[in-house]
């Protein structure tokens, strides 16, 4: 039996995984994410962590057919990121470099799309080749998987889903430097900005406190049948599913899963998603599934695990 590592690198911490080549983790761990000095100990830091892991389980570098990352930019061809600001990377080559220092076959990708190509080998999607993951977190994130492939594209940009228009007249700028992005009205902040919106005009009773309008808290309100909360719920939703209209248009998935903190509010999201999307889904598209993640954090280690699989076992 043959070993790989898969490896997500975060802006506060890199998680890695051991995993047999069959895709059955062995162990996991993480270690904290060293941005200082332009993120020049990322790379070395990794090596020491693999190097250190193989020792304790007495692999030799023959046994490993390969370590996948991912990381929070788009990676173009070969491996190399031009940019990577939650990282203080500039340009980049991340596999020569990993290669060079560990002497094992790397492949690279982006972290929304290995979290989407894990959920669809051992998550909430298993056994769909045609999903879209949603991920909403302090941004919104994605992945694409279509026949089995994750879509990259030719910039490595490929599933951005958090910036489809989906707001004209929009004054404020998202953090792409375009207005009317999904990620301003669907994110972890994008509910807590639309939360301060609401609670300016709103003059009736609510559970909701301006000390915590976030996602949240807004959840938990809404739980409890808060007004102020389901207004806010709802526009929030409204934003979201018309992203995915046009993402069903063009990629028709089998699936669409719910990833990242704000999935944690439960099948209560699922379902406000639900009876928005099905009001006005295309009619080729009526039995696509709404599924949470279920992965969690290890999702981009399975992802990662799941390249060096594709790409180089046997």
């Amino acid at each position: 039996m043959a070993y790989c590592f898969g490896v997500d690198v975060g802006g506060t911490s890199i998680k890695l995984g051991l995993f047999f080549d069959n895709g059955s983790l062995i162990d996991n761990w993480e270690i904290p994410t060293r941005k200082e000095s332009q993120g020049e100990n990322i790379i070395p830091d990794i090596r020491d962590a693999v190097e250190n892991k193989m020792t304790e389980k007495e692999i030799i570098r023959s046994e490993v057919i390969g370590v996948g990352v991912d990381v929070p930019a788009p990676v173009l061809d070969e491996g190399i990121v031009k940019e990577t600001a939650n990282l203080n990377w500039g340009y980049k080559e991340v596999k020569k470099e990993l290669e060079e220092a560990l002497l094992i076959p790397v492949v690279v990708a982006n972290d929304a799309n290995a979290a989407a190509l894990g959920e669809a080998w051992m998550g909430g999607g298993k056994g769909e080749n045609n999903l879209i993951m949603i991920t909403l977190g302090t941004g919104v994130g994605g992945g694409i998987i279509s026949n089995g492939k994750l879509i990259s594209g030719a910039h490595g940009f490929g599933g951005e889903i958090g910036h489809i228009h989906v707001k004209d007249g929009e004054l404020c700028q998202c953090g792409c430097g375009r207005y009317g992005c999904l990620e301003q009205y669907a994110s972890a902040t994008g509910i807590s900005r639309l939360a301060n919106e609401h609670f300016k005009t709103w003059n009736k009773e609510t559970k909701l406190s301006e000390k915590d309008l976030s996602a949240r808290a807004v959840f938990d309100a809404y739980k409890m049948d808060d007004k102020l909360a389901a207004e806010i719920v709802d526009e929030f939703a409204g934003y979201l599913v018309k992203g995915m209209h046009d993402l069903e248009i063009i990629i028709d998935p089998a699936v669409f899963l719910i990833g990242g903190g704000v999935s944690k509010a439960g099948e209560v999201l699922v379902d406000v998603i639900e009876k928005k999307f099905r009001r006005n889904v295309l009619f080729t598209n009526e039995n696509t599934k709404i599924t949470l993640a279920t992965l969690g954090n290890e999702a981009g280690i399975y992802g990662s695990a799941k390249l060096v699989i594709d790409e180089f076992g046997k």
